[in-house]
């Protein structure tokens, strides 16, 4: 009997071990789909965290790119192209994703700062969670680039490739005070000091190449070549339109209006406040003429160009309040072949900014501003007149002038 008690004690220990087996293979086939299913979900997460750091390197490329746009003074369109192809260079599907392009912000801390805010969207595909349901799932990133001005400028060249775009020569002596001289021009000598021109200027400033034949005196170290270009500072500024009747311009004190046939100016005359529009010729002073005006603000139709005479005395200062507030002289921007002049007495003063975006400006003169505030916005500027510039001009209406610009993300 003993032996048959043992028998069955084995035998059913066999059959237990037999059985328990058998459950661990089913226990292990029931859960082998959560366990693939887990390990699914995981590499699939990790997709969608992988895919959301690409986007916001496209956003943050996108965010730069449209800055870049803006520095250099494009409009709107131009800066949300610069961005759409940058997304799109960079890996951003428009097919399955929109881009949003704000200038400024929309939102955060720098909605009323110079800014470019990129949102872009993106669709992500399922894989696995696909067997759940086929909503696709939405990534989103937001970039912010912010530009900064490093300093003010006195004088901008606003051509992007010009030799000589900004030119010293003579014998001129000039001091410009709390403010640079910034050149866009990529060429070597974008900024030329040449002849004994003696020169005293915080920083010069060039998007190419400085050449100087003499030393120049600045409060930076050197001068900073290879920087980003300026952005236009009136680039807001609108047209004057054109009025009617034509003002009769043989009046020794004359009113604001269109003058049809330029305006050539000689003896005493006094120009009243506000636009004149100059077309059909130049505005011309000429020698001995004696010209003034306050709160006037000049603006070069069509293909007029300004000529001021050595001889002529000149005091004019722009509107301190309003749409053209600080400028002086405003030159058709779709006239790039014009050039202008501006020559005069020691006693001559120019108050205010010479704007003329694509044009030359010739300063030969004497002379600057009340306190020596005259700015000048040009394609390219000659300068060799005995001056003093000073750039501490708020109290006159006039913008502060960009010169080198930084571009930095910060959100």
């Amino acid at each position: 009997m003993e032996w048959r008690a043992r028998i069955f004690t084995h035998v059913f220990r066999s059959l237990q071990g037999i059985g328990e087996s058998g459950n661990v293979a089913t226990i292990f086939a029931l859960s082998l789909p959560i366990v693939v299913g887990a390990a699914g979900l995981g590499v699939e997460t990790s997709y969608w965290y992988y895919s959301s750091l690409k986007l916001q390197a496209v956003a943050d490329a996108a965010a730069y790119a449209g800055a870049l746009e803006k520095v250099s003074g494009s409009d709107k369109p131009t800066i949300v192209s610069a961005a759409t192809l940058s997304a799109t260079t960079n890996g951003w599907e428009p097919a399955t994703g929109t881009i949003e392009v704000f200038i400024p912000p929309s939102s955060g801390p720098n909605v009323a700062k110079k800014a470019v805010e990129v949102i872009v969207h993106q669709k992500l595909d399922r894989f696995f969670t696909a067997i759940f349901t086929q909503n696709s799932v939405g990534a989103q990133a937001r970039a912010v680039a912010l530009i900064t001005d490093a300093s003010k400028a006195c004088m901008q060249a606003r051509d992007p490739s010009a030799s000589k775009a900004v030119l010293f020569s003579g014998s001129s002596t000039t001091k410009l005070t709390g403010c640079s001289v910034m050149s866009n021009s990529i060429a070597a000598d974008a900024i030329k000091l040449q002849g004994s021109a003696n020169l005293q200027v915080d920083c010069l400033i060039s998007a190419g190449g400085v050449s100087l034949n003499n030393p120049v005196t600045t409060v930076c170290a050197s001068p900073i070549t290879q920087a980003l270009p300026a952005g236009d500072p009136f680039i807001d500024l609108p047209t004057p339109p054109a009025t009617t009747p034509c003002q009769n311009s043989r009046l020794s004190t004359l009113t604001p209006g269109t003058y049809c046939s330029g305006l050539s100016l000689s003896g005493n005359v006094v120009l009243s406040p506000g636009i004149y529009v100059i077309q059909g010729g130049d505005f011309k002073a000429n020698s001995n003429a004696n010209i003034s005006g306050d709160g006037v603000i000049i603006y070069l139709a069509g293909s007029s160009g300004v000529s001021m005479n050595g001889n002529a005395t000149i005091k004019l200062s722009a509107p301190t309040s309003g749409t053209y507030s600080g400028v002086l002289f405003y030159g058709n921007k779709g006239n790039p072949t014009g050039s202008n002049t501006f020559n005069g007495t020691a006693d001559s003063l120019l108050t205010g900014g010479l704007y003329f975006p694509t044009q030359a400006v010739n300063y030969l003169g004497n002379f600057s501003g009340k306190g020596g505030c005259t700015q000048v916005v040009a394609g390219t500027v000659q300068w060799s007149g005995n001056t003093s510039i000073s750039q501490d001009c708020t109290s006159l209406g006039m913008r502060d002038i960009p010169a080198a610009q930084s571009i930095k993300l910060v959100e």
